[in-house]
């Protein structure tokens, strides 16, 4: 997908999940929009450094990054969502574009589905639009039948409990 793309997932991600973790509509939802909203935007759209260096959707779109970004707020206790935006920036290559991403690099295997379109498609925000709203709803149903799993992914305890 195009950077353009990746944005508006991550956007559009980050504002529905934090109605879904807090839809009072209230000050504490939009206190929980922008707390979810700033991490995951800019996971979104740190895979695509990799434009200026490496080789793209190599390098940095891979399961290696991904476990570097969940254990990031382990580690440094902030930007707890930024693994949210560096996963939906991967589902969205691999379910949206044509080509793909190499999941075990330096292994040069590109994985996709045959769903994708090119970045330069007229369909290609069309195609965004839709992957958004299935990852928000596969999130809301995680969230209301699983809320124990919400809760462990969203409690980040002190590095000083972790067995290092």
């Amino acid at each position: 997908m195009n950077k353009e793309g990746h944005v508006i997932n991550g956007l559009l991600l980050g504002v529905g999940l934090g109605f879904v973790l807090e839809p009072g509509g209230d000050v504490e939802t939009l206190t929980t929009v922008v707390a979810v909203t700033v991490p995951v935007v800019l996971g979104a759209l740190f895979p695509d450094v990799d434009t200026a260096f490496g080789r793209h959707r190599k390098t940095l779109h891979n399961l290696l990054v991904l476990g570097l970004f969940v254990a990031f707020p382990v580690v440094f206790d902030n930007l707890h969502w930024v693994w949210v935006g560096v996963l939906t920036h991967y589902v969205l290559d691999v379910v949206g574009s044509k080509r793909g991403i190499a999941l075990f690099y330096p292994l040069s295997t590109e994985y996709g589905f045959p769903t994708g379109v090119a970045t330069s498609s007229r369909y290609a925000n069309l195609v965004t639009l839709v992957v958004t709203a299935v990852e928000l709803l596969v999130a809301a149903a995680i969230v209301r039948y699983a809320p124990e799993l919400v809760a462990e992914l969203s409690r980040v305890p002190p590095l000083s409990d972790l067995p290092l």
